[in-house]
């Protein structure tokens, strides 16, 4: 910790820095720490561990293992700026004081934001597929289903936040649910050996690696695939202006908010290798509900399903809502057109941005697959991680009058490194992800473009792009 007086803990919240109105600090501990859990789990363990079993093989525990501790060493960056910067709006407030480029800043904000759109097509994705099967046959069309979704989800945003929030709780209830049911009747058939034989029960693939590329590759492919899961984990930070004491609240409610959910993650890969066989887990987008086939063949598919879609259908809602309001909040400060600041009259939501990222959704999510959709979140995220790790190092020279968490410095050194590594070809991440990711940052650059030579405002506050 660093030196210096401590202040009233919600004495920054008595006037922002242009003397406007602050935002109201009403998160407590408790919930900032269900908030950090909600958004870490989501898709990726109901819908892709599967895929990422495909690289792996059976040790599916492995990927995920190293992918936290990559996400560790990050966290201990981000909770050195969230207590020394205690503002919204996460990595492009830390990039533009470390650095004070405003095109690499609003090209972190971009990056945020697209890895919200894709994260929530990915969602959409796993919605169309298994899980509904499940309910209403194999006959529907996917693709329809998926798009269909999107649809509703921007209906919803246009709606208005409070209702989008309330739906958010309600969701993240249900989705640790069926997260319960798969860790308690997995761990049940495994101890009792009352799995399904049919499916092909066998701790023994907790130790095997896809022979096809190698324990390196199989490894570094799959865990660049399974760090999509950090996705919300940049969203947490957001809640610094709403959050009591952040400066204290943060570094012990993330901490164990990113223990407990990494406890779940491995929990929820060594059941699902042990009781399914690895190549049935890479053909399905709906994995979690084969392991409750293969633990409880009693329990209804139908039920757990729907539970399925509900959880998945909570990470779409909130990368779709974090993804408007960046590019809403971008459009006010200048940094592009101003036409997607526009607001409903009746609703007060940004209906152009809501529209805009609705649309990129769509487009993403009727031609790419659902792999490469959480591999291109796991890209852009890397990127923004790696920008941050380095952004933590340059302001140690920058000091501030209250105390602050002070992460050790081999975290962001290592957090740096890590991340740059993950996000290279040579972990065996596909050509397609790289594509995706640089049509979407490209969307971004034509956006500074033309903002460029419209005009555009000198007073950018990052801050602001999260408002």
């Amino acid at each position: 910790m660093s030196d210096g007086p401590r202040p009233d803990p919600d004495a920054s919240a008595a006037e922002g820095s242009d003397g406007s109105t602050p935002l109201k600090r009403v998160i407590s501990p408790k919930l900032l720490l269900l908030f950090v859990i909600g958004d870490v789990l989501g898709t990726t363990i109901y819908a892709l561990t599967g895929q990422i079993a495909g690289r792996v093989g059976g040790a599916l525990w492995v990927p995920f293992l190293v992918a936290f501790l990559v996400a560790f060493l990050t966290a201990f960056s981000y909770l050195e700026l969230v207590s020394k910067y205690p503002r919204a709006a996460g990595a492009a407030l830390y990039v533009h004081k470390a650095f004070g480029v405003h095109f690499l800043t609003f090209m972190v904000a971009f990056a945020v934001m697209s890895s919200g759109i894709t994260s929530a097509a990915s969602a959409a994705q796993g919605v169309s597929g298994d899980y509904l099967a499940a309910i209403v046959g194999p006959d529907v069309p996917s693709w329809a289903v998926a798009i269909g979704f999107l649809l509703l989800l921007a209906g919803i945003n246009l709606r208005g936040i409070s209702e989008s929030v309330r739906l958010n709780v309600l969701l993240t209830l249900v989705e640790l649910s069926g997260l319960v049911i798969v860790i308690v009747f997995g761990v049940i058939a495994i101890l009792g050996g009352s799995g399904d034989p049919g499916l092909g029960g066998d701790p023994g693939r907790l130790l095997e690696f896809n022979t096809d590329t190698g324990p390196f590759f199989a490894v570094t492919s799959a865990t660049a695939l399974a760090f999509f899961a950090m996705v919300g984990f940049e969203d947490s930070v957001n809640m610094a202006e709403e959050t009591r004491d952040p400066v204290r609240t943060f570094p012990r409610m993330v901490l164990l908010g990113l223990c407990i959910t990494a406890m779940i993650y491995l929990a929820i890969a060594v059941v699902t290798s042990a009781l399914v066989p690895t190549g049935l887990l890479a053909e399905s987008d709906g994995p979690l509900l084969l392991v409750v086939q293969a633990a409880a063949p009693w329990f209804p598919p139908v039920v757990f399903s729907l539970i399925a879609i509900f959880a998945l259908t909570n990470t779409a809602l909130i990368n779709m809502l974090m993804a408007s309001r960046l590019l809403y909040g971008m459009a006010n400060e200048r940094v592009i057109p101003r036409a997607f600041g526009s607001v409903l009259a009746v609703r007060r939501t940004p209906w152009v941005s809501v529209l805009f990222t609705s649309i990129i959704a769509v487009i993403l999510v009727s031609s790419v697959t659902i792999a490469d959709l959480g591999g291109t979140t796991s890209l852009l995220l890397l990127m923004v991680f790696a920008v941050v790790n380095v952004a933590v190092l340059v302001l140690r020279r920058d000091r501030v009058a209250h105390e602050h968490f002070t992460a050790p410095t081999w975290a962001p050194v290592l957090g740096a490194i890590t991340c740059v590594f993950f996000a290279l070809p040579i972990t065996g991440r596909p050509l397609e992800e790289y594509v995706i990711a640089g049509a979407l940052l490209g969307i971004g650059v034509l956006f500074w473009l033309a903002n460029h030579f419209l005009g555009r405002r000198v007073d950018f506050d990052p801050a602001a792009l999260d408002k």
